[in-house]
């Protein structure tokens, strides 16, 4: 699936000729191309080869309604993250609700003021282009990381998760719209709880292969909840950044929490040493690793225990 280039590309689907004709010039007189679709259907067609930067929705079409169409483009995670700004002319409160339950990022009534629609598109193309900086950045960072909706379905992960949430699923990808059961389970647990930010759970993946722990992380769009993944397999991981980077045991225990992304105070709990004593492990693993910052030395922890 090929992204587009450089110029901003918004797809419009519309069954209406004259209300496409006018979005058209709309958006072509603000140099954004466009891509049009006359049916749901047309544009789930157009959107296995492209993704644009943001996409216009009528909700009321015949056949595959907007509604449907949407649900269908947010169960494919190359898709979820673009926004979708829904045209409807409906005033029924239930249809605005049900929007944004199908992944709806905004909505204009019709008829459409033209200066205000273009306003919204380019606030929401700009943000949309944010998260996939945000994402490409965890990449180039290896997190294990992934964003679920606020019912534990997938909307997008890193290559470091899905190569963790596959050794659990032979098969599974990221391009598979749902979860693995071993998964599902535990993440809709979580979700669950009044106060998501920073649970977590472990699932454990048999003596050889350790455990997987999920931690929430924050539920950062209204729709959207940030999971950081850790495997953990403490004492082959403890062995190797020990011999890797010439640390004493304890050294490499406080740097293997470090990198899961443990606090001092809960690095302390589980070593059951003191936090000022955990600061001078850390200062001193710094001070070996030629680093300045937490994030740095968990980087390079990281490195060492992939590869």
């Amino acid at each position: 699936m090929n992204e587009p280039g450089h110029t901003a590309t918004v797809l419009v689907v519309d069954d209406q000729p004259d209300s496409l004709r006018m979005l058209v010039t709309m958006l072509e007189s603000a140099e954004i191309s466009v891509l049009v679709a006359t049916s749901g259907q047309a544009a789930l067609d157009l959107l296995t080869h492209i993704v644009p930067d943001l996409i216009l929705m009528d909700a009321v079409m015949p056949g595959l309604d907007g509604f449907e169409t949407t649900v269908r483009i947010k169960q494919k995670p190359a898709l979820a993250n673009v926004p979708v700004i829904f045209m409807t002319g409906l005033t029924e409160s239930e249809h605005v609700v049900e929007a944004f339950e199908v992944g709806g990022t905004d909505y204009v009534r019709k008829p459409v003021n033209l200066a205000e629609l273009l306003a919204r598109v380019r606030v929401h193309m700009a943000q949309g282009r944010a998260v996939q900086a945000s994402i490409a950045s965890l990449d180039a960072t290896g997190r294990l990381m992934m964003a679920t909706d606020a019912k534990g379905r997938l909307l997008w992960c890193t290559p470091r998760a899905e190569t963790a949430i596959s050794r659990m699923m032979p098969g599974w990808n990221r391009n598979v719209p749902s979860l693995p059961p071993e998964l599902r389970g535990p993440v809709e647990r979580l979700l669950m709880r009044e106060d998501a930010a920073g649970a977590s759970v472990r699932i454990d993946l048999g003596a050889v292969s350790g455990a997987l722990e999920l931690v929430v992380i924050a539920r950062y769009r209204e729709n959207e909840v940030l999971i950081r993944l850790n495997e953990l397999n403490p004492e082959q991981d403890v062995a190797m950044l020990r011999d890797r980077l010439q640390l004493t045991s304890r050294e490499a225990e406080v740097l293997l929490w470090v990198s899961y992304g443990k606090a001092s105070s809960d690095i302390s709990e589980v070593l059951e040493i003191s936090p000022r004593t955990v600061q001078k492990h850390l200062e001193r693993i710094y001070e070996k690793l030629g680093v300045e910052t937490r994030s740095a030395a968990a980087a390079i922890a990281i490195r060492n225990i992939e590869n």
